[in-house]
């Protein structure tokens, strides 16, 4: 189909990685990330001004902790009191939406580029974008893999260093590689003693 790689990205078909606007688009998304992370604690506050004016949406209290590697950017829609941990890396080139209240851990990785199987279609820089959707009130523990195309539920919990390969169902808990769901220990925490402090 005609049309800009930009373009085919967007609507999910193959396209070259090795275009010369896409190209662009990941050096105003570098330098954003590249402020983001060097900016002192006090400067960036939630967000680096850069990288907020470049996320398609970011909610209010949501926090990225530095560092932090995105791909395009503008691609990325995080909810209210979103939290990203340190070492968080997002290859944006479709849509991720993180629902309100969600926590990632330490160097958590979400794809949604999928090179071609071919080697000629890797050598000419061939890709195909599949979003991620991540509900309200998950955690996604530290150093966990999430694939392109994936949908992980509201509630759900994904274990430290899981590769999710599979949809989550809301309410869930999936640990392993790939992640399978195990039984959820049931604790309550009694309301008076939920904390706002922020865990990995």
């Amino acid at each position: 189909m005609a049309g800009s790689e930009r373009s085919k990205m967007a609507a999910g078909e193959w396209y070259s990685c090795l275009d010369d606007e896409l190209e662009a688009l990941r050096v105003t998304a570098r330098d954003a990330v590249f402020e983001h992370n060097m900016l002192s604690p006090r400067e960036r506050g939630n967000l680096g001004p850069g990288l907020k004016a470049l996320l398609g949406g970011v909610g209010e209290g949501a926090r990225i902790e530095a560092p932090f590697h995105c791909a395009y950017g503008f691609n990325i829609f995080v909810g209210d009191g979103v939290f990203l941990n340190a070492g968080c890396t997002i290859l944006d080139t479709a849509s991720v939406r993180i629902g309100k209240g969600t926590l990632l851990g330490p160097n958590v990785q979400i794809y949604c580029a999928e090179h071609h199987k071919e080697m000629a279609g890797r050598q000419a820089g061939l890709e195909i974008a599949r979003p991620v959707e991540i509900g309200a009130h998950a955690w996604i523990g530290g150093s966990a893999v999430i694939l392109g195309g994936i949908s992980i539920g509201d509630g759900a919990i994904v274990g430290a260093g899981a590769v999710v390969t599979r949809d989550v169902a809301a309410n869930t808990t999936v640990v392993g590689n790939p992640a399978r769901p195990v039984k959820r220990d049931s604790v309550s925490i009694p309301s008076d003693q939920v904390c706002a402090t922020r865990v990995s």
